[in-house]
């Protein structure tokens, strides 16, 4: 035997004491991976499990413009199903009291991609993109302005938008509405429909509309340009979150988490501090207390092109964000309202941007009770 060799004989039964440990050790991994595997299912089940199941969409689309008004919860729009298809022009009702759905007289311009606010029991629609032929491209900004009565089911047409453009976001502090950001083609440059490969950007106006003068005035711009943001209002300040930067399409343009503020009485604009814990844009949101609620959407770059499944509120008073239960799917273009103490989730697609066709469009109705303002 060669010198400093060792030899270990072993009779039948009988193990070596290190192969034994060995294996000892590698079946506790075996049995911690599964427990921790078992605990992460238990937790999702029991974040799902605080979601409850309501009246499902009756007609689906994805990106539904979304607002609410005397207690019910309004979807506009639609996106058109394909590159050449016509918007669908859909107006549906959800009455939460009743768990019912109604689907309202169509749009009279039928345009996807609004910004939509309620305000005083109306519902005021602004900008949003149209198919100026049929069967041509559907992505034409445009710079329409609408007034929605609920109650009567009727449109009134009304100052136009100055800047035409989709994909924006508006909200309304002391009876004024500021539309913000959206996507349109470049300054000077004819309105075309818009397209990964037509140039286009992410635009940073800030216009702002008084309902009692059918007036509109341009007012400080917002620093980061983006389109398919969210917004909410907190304290008489409104905060844009998230977003597309660059390009109205995924494809071209990318997410941001990043959060801004904007004072409308001192027409100023400010870093709101702490980003999104995710970057992302197409997300539902609304306001419930002091805490605007971020729900789904998408994101798309070299790792990832996925819907998101998380649901975050933003707290201005104390700059941080918070996890709620996810929702029981990942949805991107999803609409949200609060009407209570209940978050709604509703439609949206099970994929990032249009894969799957409208076959991936989802009529989920999902509600999510929330603690005490």
């Amino acid at each position: 035997m060669p010198k400093g060799t060792q030899f270990f004989a072993l009779r039948a039964g009988q193990h070596d004491d290190r192969t034994v440990a060995s294996s000892q050790i590698a079946a506790s991994v075996v049995i911690a991976s599964l427990l921790a595997l078992l605990l992460s299912a238990a937790c999702v089940s029991a974040q799902q499990s605080a979601w409850s199941k309501h009246a499902p969409l009756p007609r689906k689309s994805e990106e539904f413009s979304f607002a609410t008004a005397n207690d019910k919860i309004y979807l506009f729009g639609g996106n058109p199903s394909g590159d050449h298809a016509a918007p669908p022009g859909l107006v549906q009702e959800y009455d939460p009291a009743g768990d019912r759905w109604t689907v309202k007289k169509p749009m009279p311009f039928p345009t996807h991609h609004l910004a939509v606010v309620g305000f005083a029991g109306k519902i005021y629609l602004f900008g949003g993109a149209i198919q100026p032929q049929p069967g041509g491209p559907n992505q034409l900004p445009v710079n329409n302005s609408w007034e929605y009565d609920p109650v009567a089911d009727s449109w009134k047409a009304l100052a136009p938008l100055p800047t035409a453009r989709m994909a924006a976001v508006a909200a309304e502090v002391n009876g004024k509405i500021y539309v913000l950001g959206g996507a349109s083609v470049h300054p000077g440059a004819k309105l075309v429909s818009l397209g990964p490969k037509v140039p286009h950007r992410s635009l940073n106006t800030n216009e702002v509309y008084d309902p009692a003068k059918n007036e509109w005035q341009a007012r400080m711009p917002m620093p980061t340009p983006r389109n398919h943001a969210a917004i909410g209002v907190i304290d008489g300040k409104i905060y844009v979150i998230g977003g597309r930067l660059a390009s109205a399409f995924v494809s071209t343009g990318s997410s941001t988490d990043v959060v801004e503020a904007y004072d409308p009485a001192a027409d100023t604009w400010g870093a709101a501090g702490l980003r999104m814990p995710t970057a992302r844009s197409g997300m539902g949101y609304a306001t419930f207390g002091n805490r605007i609620l971020i729900a789904g959407g998408e994101i798309v770059d070299r790792h990832l092109f996925a819907a998101i499944r998380a649901v975050e509120a933003y707290s201005p008073a104390s700059n941080q964000w918070t996890e709620l239960p996810i929702m029981p799917s990942a949805r991107n273009g999803v609409s949200a309202a609060v009407i209570g103490n209940r978050l709604y989730v509703i439609g949206g697609h099970l994929q990032a941007t249009a894969l799957g066709g409208a076959e991936a469009d989802s009529d989920e109705n999902d509600a999510l009770d929330l603690p005490g303002k």
